[in-house]
């Protein structure tokens, strides 16, 4: 879970160099980060780790130019983040309340383009709840069932409770649509001994502060209840 959080912490400040995350001892970007992995993408220029403007960069600077993971794009592009949580607060009902991290014009300079690519929040009115309910639906565009999905459900998850909690909201559901679903041959055997167990009840999520921006939300600011997962399985990434 801890992994899961740092990625979308990373997301969210813009950050677009997996060293950062492997300083922090999550590793799920060291791949798509190395100098070959880089190297036979075209991108001979990068240092190693500088993924190019992937999904943080697009959600804070759409349009931006990008040159590299060190500079420093401050007011430079749409802060797509930004105006979500506007929106969300100015005028719930606007159904253009969008996050997208499909840019065709920066699609060459990524390290590895978009699979969790466009999300939609909405607002919404339930007769006895306190809060205005938030909810999310999310376009995946390719779906490793095996370890994307799963993992891009939690980010998802988080990433609507963090908006919800910043914009007077409670969360509410998350919608996946998925394009091209697929299970990775070495991940068959696996999801076989997965589908063998029994579900165990849904964790909760609580915060430890009020935390006043998206900006704000530090690690230790989560907490999770109730979490009784089942034993790892493991799987290779695919690269």
């Amino acid at each position: 879970m801890r992994g899961i959080l740092e990625e979308l912490l990373w997301f969210v400040a813009g950050k677009t160099d997996s060293k950062l995350l492997t300083d922090r001892g999550v590793h799920i970007w060291d791949g798509n980060g190395s100098r070959a992995f880089l190297d036979s993408r075209g991108l001979k220029e990068r240092r190693e780790g500088d993924l190019g403007p992937v999904y943080g960069f697009q959600w804070r600077h759409f349009g931006a130019e990008y040159t590299h993971c060190d500079d420093d794009y401050s007011g430079k592009g749409v802060d797509q983040l930004a105006e979500v949580i506007d929106k969300i607060k100015s005028n719930p009902t606007d159904r253009r309340i969008i996050l997208s991290a499909w840019n065709p014009k920066d699609l060459s300079l990524m390290a590895l383009p978009p699979c969790h690519m466009f999300c939609q929040f909405f607002v919404s009115q339930r007769r006895g709840a306190e809060k205005p309910l938030l909810s999310c639906q999310m376009y995946q565009r390719s779906c490793d069932l095996g370890l994307g999905v799963p993992f891009n459900i939690a980010s998802y998850a988080l990433l609507t409770h963090m908006i919800a909690h910043v914009t007077g909201c409670e969360a509410d559901r998350l919608t996946l649509a998925m394009g091209d679903a697929h299970v990775y041959k070495d991940h068959v055997e696996p999801l076989k001994t997965q589908l063998q167990r029994r579900p165990r009840p849904f964790p909760k999520l609580a915060f430890k502060r009020r935390i006043p921006d998206i900006d704000s939300f530090k690690t230790d600011d989560f907490e999770v209840q109730g979490y009784d997962p089942c034993p790892a399985i493991k799987m290779a990434m695919s690269v």
